[in-house]
């Protein structure tokens, strides 16, 4: 049996900033910040992304004010390649999500910068687990059952995503990889109209974070089989785990994390990565997380910069084996 065991990343201190070699660094970063800071969020208002942004945001103290600005299209790339380009002055910083790892694969040799290598990594803020959901006319009430059933009936299931290359995406083939089973990947253009089609039963089966599909759980319209996680979630500790559902530890989740584009000076994002520290430590923030069933993290630049490696490795290793491509 395949299994993914995560290890956990808490919330750490801030590292202590290492005086800058060069009298030009020194005088560059004096006095940050001096303006607004933007902050780039490459997906709309009100998913996961936004919200988690804008609730840390709000907690972080450095003098000046956040500006957000949502620059959704092409899977993030957009915003992405925007903030990729910036000046690295500490006035320009980006929020990615699972996917972003996956790009460095999916969109290999096609991309004007590097998904990786033109970031510095500020922090991981935020874990969101992702959830199996299924049709209410499917006749399986856990994950052993669903698999038992998906080989007994190969092709027959079929599976919704927000898009390919999505975490739910890569994440259901992932669950095919490890249990050999076949079914088929139906993709929308975002989790609402796929999240529609299951509880209309035109899906089988879709796999999303509970921000925007809860709401249908608890209104007994789709059928939660178990959160993709090794202990059970605040906000939904009533939903069982995918060992204590019968099925095998693979863990996965969508998660938000802060990048500056490279070269920003380090103790502006040792500065910025203490304060998402402090900031996840806020019981206001952590019960409105928990509310979404997001948990915190507050990880340090270099925690962060291990877990994005991570992150890429594992969706490479995925998407060739899936032979997973992305139209152009």
């Amino acid at each position: 049996m395949f299994t993914i065991n995560r290890r956990a990343l808490l919330a750490g201190g801030m590292a202590a900033a290492a005086f800058s070699s060069t009298a030009g660094a020194q005088v560059q970063t004096q006095g940050w910040p001096t303006k607004p800071i933007r902050w780039v969020v490459p997906y709309t208002a009100g998913g996961l992304t936004d919200v988690v942004t804008r609730l840390t945001l709000e907690k972080m103290k450095v003098g000046q004010t956040f500006v957000v600005d949502n620059k959704p299209g092409a899977n993030s790339l957009i915003g992405a390649e925007a903030v990729a380009n910036a000046a690295p002055d500490g006035y320009t910083f980006l929020t990615v999500i699972a996917a972003h790892a996956a790009n460095k694969t999916l969109y290999a040799g096609r991309l004007k910068f590097d998904p990786v290598a033109s970031f510095t990594p500020v922090s991981l803020v935020a874990l969101a687990p992702i959830m199996i959901l299924v049709t209410n006319d499917l006749p399986v009430k856990s994950v052993g059952e669903l698999i038992d059933y998906a080989k007994k009936n190969p092709g027959k299931i079929s599976f919704g995503s927000s898009g390919v290359g999505s975490a739910a995406h890569l994440t259901s083939e992932l669950i095919m990889q490890v249990t050999g089973t076949q079914m088929v990947h139906v993709p929308y253009k975002g989790t609402a109209p796929a999240l529609a089609d299951l509880a209309s039963g035109n899906l089988q089966m879709l796999l999303d974070v509970p921000i925007g599909t809860m709401s249908q759980v608890r209104a007994g319209k789709v059928r939660a089989l178990a959160m993709m996680s090794k202990e059970r979630v605040p906000g939904a500790d009533d939903i069982p785990t995918i060992v204590e559902s019968g099925g095998p530890l693979i863990e996965s989740s969508s998660w938000v994390m802060f990048l500056a584009p490279a070269g920003t000076p380090k103790d502006v994002t040792d500065r910025l990565a203490g304060e998402v520290a402090k900031a996840v430590k806020d019981e206001a923030l952590r019960k409105r997380l928990a509310e979404q069933a997001v948990a915190p993290v507050g990880a340090t630049p270099a925690d962060t910069a291990k877990f994005l490696a991570e992150e890429v490795e594992k969706w490479r290793n995925v998407i060739t084996t899936a032979g997973v491509k992305i139209e152009a």
